[in-house]
């Protein structure tokens, strides 16, 4: 699948690459782990060049910096900026003293918006993303004052990330019982050394026609080849924050390796590859600090797994997933089906009713 083969974002008219862009490496601010300037157009001009047209960032992405790079890259050539699904977020405050100066009130989301704008040179967003949970702030102003930006022309589509999965799920039904905007996708962490989205975040967004975005999918750069049990990491500028993988996590990165060597590619493109894959639609946000980081990283669309080496990684990377998803998933079919098999999924039989066949 080349870049510029597009697909349809959760249930909307809006029609995205199927691997975004992320510019969260965009500068050199502490913190950042980042990129240059200089080397920031590099990676965006290439990925445009390419047909990818998803570019995603937030607020508070290199304090800003982020947002004013692309916004200076898209000042340059004003018509390029309409061909390009551009994305940011709200909820972090960037102002120390101010307890108005983030989260999801209404207030915080347009003075946040505002800033945005500015910093991106630009008079709307394509996607506008809650970037976290407001606990402190109701739903119904939060979901009111995004409607009311899409109708003022200021935003086009809404989404969530980081949000729990009720909170998720209040927010849909409401939006679409009162008739505002309702959420197209959601923004999650998901890769093969983070698969908890599939307990109940994932099937809520197949249930509700959203696609998923998922953030890290090389977990940290523990998915791209540089890590190997014992050895020492030399070119991860992101080893210093997060360190470095758990026994556990270096068997999933293994087995990609053995399937990357298998394949001729490098184990960033099979993370990815297997991403991709994974039910509905699923967008990845690839980041790059330089330019041969971006080309690796797009050797994912190139890819394609066969069913067994899918299976070797769905078993290696199973998760454990909270209470209840183990009663709703084998056992419950189990308990239901009785040996029979259901759109394709076969069960088991409880192992009582083997015993005798009296029933009351």
């Amino acid at each position: 699948m080349p870049l510029d083969n597009y697909l349809t974002l959760g249930r909307s008219g809006l029609r995205v690459s199927p691997f975004a862009l992320g510019a969260m490496t965009f500068g050199e601010d502490p913190g950042a782990a980042g990129t240059s300037v200089e080397e920031s157009e590099r990676i965006l001009a290439t990925y445009l060049d390419r047909g990818g047209n998803f570019v995603d960032t937030a607020n508070f992405y290199t304090n800003g910096h982020s947002e004013k790079i692309l916004g200076d890259f898209f000042g340059r050539s004003p018509g390029r900026r309409q061909r390009v699904v551009l994305a940011s977020k709200f909820f972090t405050n960037l102002y120390p003293g101010d307890p108005n100066g983030g989260g999801a009130g209404r207030s915080a989301i347009i003075a946040q918006l505002h800033e945005s704008l500015r910093r991106l040179q630009t008079d709307y967003l394509d996607v506008y993303w809650l970037h976290n949970w407001d606990r402190h702030t109701p739903i119904e102003e939060t979901m009111r004052a995004l409607d009311d930006l899409v109708r003022a022309g200021s935003v086009r589509y809404i989404g969530f990330s980081n949000t729990p999965a009720w909170v998720t799920a209040q927010a849909q039904t409401m939006a679409l019982l009162r008739g505002w905007t309702p959420l197209i996708a959601l923004q999650v962490e998901y890769s093969l050394l983070a698969r908890t989205v599939e307990g109940e975040l994932a099937p809520l967004a197949a249930d509700q026609g959203m696609a998923l975005v998922p953030w890290s999918p090389l977990k940290n750069g523990f998915l791209s080849g540089k890590y190997r049990r014992g050895g020492e990491v030399s070119d991860s500028a992101r080893a210093a924050y997060v360190g470095g993988p758990s026994d556990d996590q270096f068997t999933v990165i293994e087995t990609v390796d053995a399937i990357a060597d298998e394949l001729e590619t490098s184990s960033a493109a099979v993370s990815l590859a297997w991403l991709r894959g994974r039910p509905g639609t699923v967008v990845p946000i690839i980041g790059a600090r330089r330019l041969t980081h971006l080309e690796a990283n797009l050797a994912g669309l190139e890819v394609e797994l066969t069913p067994e080496q899918c299976d070797r990684l769905d078993r290696v990377s199973a998760p454990a997933l909270n209470y209840p998803a183990d009663l709703n998933g084998a056992m419950r079919a189990t308990l239901q089906f009785a040996g029979t098999t259901v759109d394709g999924q076969p069960s088991g039989i409880y192992p009582p009713l083997l015993a005798g066949a009296v029933r009351y």
